[in-house]
């Protein structure tokens, strides 16, 4: 781990998250599940989070920001708003996490298997798999789509967690008799923030300079979608 101080700005789903962290302490955090789009809300919330802290931009090492896969628009929002932050502040630095990292970021403390998994469309979802030793999350393969029958069907799976948006219709539809796959606690299934700055902590080599942060959505985007039908 390293003595970073980290922003994390997490907008890739339906939860509006921001987060300071300083290596030891989470100083402020907070997450709305809100109907207002992102840009609404974000850089209020990190403006706040500054003030609070008593902390401006140049007393930052590094602004973290999950950069998929998740809402289109709102990967946009956060990835956006991070570039601006650390084209304004050229000492600042950046990270682009896997929201499906940081969700088992959530899920640190499980010793054993996690499988992040959100919805992408129905009976599609986007999936991560990792392993815990309680202290760090390494994986164990590539972020991905796929159709939850491909992954969940077969239902050999023990000693599990499960963490994500749709984690509770998972264990419901293909593990509700099977006590080896649990869910995570309700407040860490969706994406938090801190969980973005931990993630960074322990993986310093995630910082890059604002021209190489990218989205990465896993899946077309509509208007690539758009584009291929035209071109039929």
């Amino acid at each position: 781990m390293t003595d970073l101080k980290i922003l994390g700005i997490d907008t890739s789903g339906k939860t509006a998250s921001v987060a300071i962290t300083d290596g030891e302490r989470l100083l402020w955090e907070k997450s709305v599940y809100t109907k207002l789009t992102h840009s609404q809300v974000i850089l209020p919330m990190v403006k706040q989070a500054l003030e609070e802290c008593g902390l401006d931009f140049g007393d930052l090492d590094c602004a973290a920001v999950a950069n998929g896969p998740g809402s289109y628009t709102g990967l946009r929002i956060g990835v956006g708003a991070v570039k601006g932050m650390c084209m304004g502040c050229k000492e600042l630095k950046c990270a682009g996490v896997s929201t499906l990292l940081a969700l088992a970021y959530n899920c640190l403390e499980f010793n054993g298997r996690i499988i992040s998994v959100m919805r992408a469309r129905p009976k599609i979802v986007y999936v991560g798999e990792f392993v815990s030793d309680s202290t760090r999350i390494m994986r164990t393969g590539v972020d991905r789509v796929c159709a939850e029958e491909e992954l969940f069907s077969q239902g050999l799976f023990d000693r599990v967690m499960l963490t994500g948006d749709c984690a509770a219709e998972i264990k419901e539809k293909y593990f509700a008799q099977n006590d080896g796959v649990i869910t995570a606690p309700a407040a860490d299934r969706l994406q938090k923030a801190s969980s973005l700055c931990m993630t960074v902590e322990r993986n310093p080599e995630m910082l890059v300079t604002a021209d190489r942060l990218e989205v990465s959505y896993l899946q077309a985007t509509k208007a690539e979608k758009d584009k291929a039908h035209r071109d039929i």
